[in-house]
């Protein structure tokens, strides 16, 4: 998985999604970008560990938003569900912005967010 580079690209028009992602074989760099104006709005950095009921694998979540964003909300998510899939040290940059977003299309982003995700995950397992 060294030295793998994967971008994808989940929804459409505004609620469209991207996430291009770095496989360094010690860990992976993730850019979760989106909406109508991508940006850095936050990072995440989770650490796998062994799961709390000592089975499957967990994760230690380190969460850096911007003052005022609220991007992390779909970056620890997204970040917490690839370092426990691969069990690999995750960082994911998370900058989603749309004007005026209503709720539901804030659940779509997230939606998005983490079928990329998912996807992602497939892609790299091939």
């Amino acid at each position: 998985m060294r030295g793998k580079n994967i971008t994808l690209a989940q929804g459409e028009g505004r609620l469209r999604v991207e996430i291009s992602a770095a496989f360094t074989g010690n860990g992976i760099s993730v850019l979760l970008t989106g909406g109508e104006t991508p940006h850095v709005g936050g990072v995440v950095m989770c650490v796998p560990r062994p799961g709390l009921s000592g089975e499957g694998t967990g994760c230690d979540s380190f969460v850096l938003p911007v003052p005022g964003h609220k991007d992390t909300l779909a970056a620890q998510p997204l970040a917490e569900m690839i370092c426990r899939r691969t069990g690999q040290v995750t960082v994911v940059v998370g900058g989603i912005h749309i004007k005026n977003a209503q709720s539901h299309e804030l659940d779509k982003l997230l939606q998005n967010s983490m079928e990329a995700g998912r996807r992602l995950i497939e892609k790299c397992t091939e």
